[in-house]
């Protein structure tokens, strides 16, 4: 009876421990991809006469 609890608070640990690490793995590739598109906006040339115009007639 107490090796079953052992394993069970064990496989339960291991499982919380899985989680936890894709998550953090899934945070840090977020974070990957959210410099990479910050990067590729910045690339972007100008757009001088972007929100200068309102076309009433659409």
């Amino acid at each position: 009876m107490m090796d079953a609890i052992a394993s069970a608070s064990m496989s339960m640990s291991a499982a919380q421990f899985s989680v936890e690490y894709a998550m953090s793995m899934a945070k840090k590739v977020m974070d990957t991809q959210e410099l990479a598109a910050e990067e590729m906006l910045e690339m972007l040339p100008p757009t001088q006469s972007l929100g200068q115009f309102i076309d009433t007639y659409a």
